[in-house]
């Protein structure tokens, strides 16, 4: 079968690489893709917009298609899947309506409070002074979110006041346009966070293998949040108890609430949690796509062939899939190497080198934002690459995955040096 990956990032790099491996995956066509998914065997890149709905649409009939596999929130927004689907083509992701779930925060919390999902208390305001009034009433801390689609930026966890108006002012402000014309404030909830990604035909829904994300840009978990400086998987804090739980409490609850709405949902469910101190499981905002960089640190870990669970999904028979087979004791590390100055303004089109030499160390390095240009390899993004390795212990996954961080140079490049700090060094997996 022949596959197209929509979108440009570590995450599309690494559900190509992962469909790759699959006997029955001819060739992966991305849509734009990136330096790294040009260096794939098998995989071509296509200089097409992920917007350009019409031109993805020719290609994939002309070229018989049998998967689509949409990787951002943008496009399933933006209604990528029903304009594929109305041509006939099969896509892994979920429409319009199910992709409200993670474009607007408020109509998520709506569905959380209908389906009685665990979640922080919220109000939703466009007038900064009401917003302020509230927050003063409630204190700090708290957290003030973009309504809409933010690159994973929208979100300030205030620790003072000062912190909170300034961030109330700037959303309604426009600081995230059309994303911030209103804004979700929540309570804050104290615990550790961890994904879950899970796929789902619309009727079954099954967990992937919990991951933990490190939003902040700064060392100790400090500074502004990313789209994600690094991952590790599985997240020891979501213990087979706890799984069982977010199944029961969270899962299968949002599923039958989005079926009750007349939502068909086929795609990754992507559950951003906290989890408490006490172990209870708390939703803090949902996805509609899989996680960046939770995904890099997912698949290498997976053995089951991952068209043969996107195809499930599609085809409404999930729950006929036997069960998803896991690398036994094995754990997964990912460190974001991101260009100097991101989350902010940072400079594009820098030489990159040592990839070559940072697989040596047996690593594989997932290209986030890299282009060709005249055939050599340059940065083209914030987060430029996440470096991920696999080993016995956690210890010997982020020493790995380290190791090859430094063969890595380009100018300026900046690596959170604490990734999986949460985790008990040499802690082996439990299997």
């Amino acid at each position: 079968m022949k596959v197209l990956v929509v979108g440009s990032g570590g995450r599309e790099h690494a559900l190509t690489w992962k469909l790759l491996q699959s006997a029955r995956v001819q060739e992966v066509f991305c849509i734009p893709g990136n330096g790294g998914t040009a260096g794939l065997e098998r995989c071509r890149n296509l200089a097409l917009s992920v917007s350009d709905f019409e031109g993805i649409s020719r290609f994939a009939l002309v070229n018989n298609i049998a998967l689509i596999v949409v990787g951002p929130e943008a496009p399933l927004a933006a209604g990528i899947t029903d304009y594929l689907q109305q041509q006939g083509l099969t896509v892994f992701g979920p429409t319009q309506s199910g992709a409200q779930i993670e474009a607007s925060k408020s109509w998520a919390k709506d569905l959380m409070e209908e389906a009685k999902i665990p979640t922080a208390k919220a109000k939703v305001f466009t007038e900064p002074d009401m917003a302020i009034t509230f927050v003063k009433a409630q204190g700090v801390p708290i957290v003030i979110k973009a309504d809409g689609l933010a690159s994973g930026k929208g979100v300030t966890v205030a620790m003072t006041l000062e912190e909170a108006i300034e961030a109330i002012e700037a959303a309604l402000g426009g600081q995230f346009g059309e994303a911030s014309k209103q804004i979700v404030i929540e309570e804050y909830l104290t615990g550790q966070e961890a994904s879950v990604l899970a796929v789902t035909d619309g009727i079954t829904i099954r967990p992937l293998v919990p991951a933990q994300d490190h939003k902040r840009i700064g060392e100790g978990d400090t500074g502004l949040n990313t789209g994600g400086m690094g991952a590790y998987a599985p997240a020891p804090v979501v213990t087979p108890e706890c799984m069982e739980r977010i199944q029961q409490e969270i899962l299968e609850p949002t599923i039958a609430a989005l079926r009750q709405r007349n939502i068909d949902y086929r795609g990754v469910l992507y559950a951003g949690l906290m989890i408490t101190p006490e172990g209870d499981p708390k939703v803090i905002e949902f996805n509609c796509r899989f996680g960046d960089p939770e995904t890099q640190v997912v698949l290498p870990l997976l053995e089951t062939p991952l068209d043969s669970i996107l195809m499930a999904c599609v085809q409404q028979r999930l729950d006929q899939l036997p069960p998803i087979d896991w690398k036994p004791g094995a754990a997964a590390a990912c460190v974001v190497v991101a260009s100097g100055g991101y989350p902010e303004a940072y400079k594009k089109g820098l030489p990159l080198k040592g990839i070559e030499r940072a697989e040596t160390k047996g690593a594989v390095v997932f290209h986030a934002g890299t282009k060709l240009k005249q055939n050599h390899l340059v940065t083209d993004g914030g987060r430029v690459l996440g470096v991920t390795a696999v080993g016995e212990s956690f210890q010997a996954a982020i020493d790995q995955a380290y190791a090859a961080v430094e063969c890595i140079e380009f100018e300026g490049m900046y690596y959170r040096r604490d990734i999986g700090h949460r985790v008990i060094h040499g802690q082996s997996i439990i299997e």
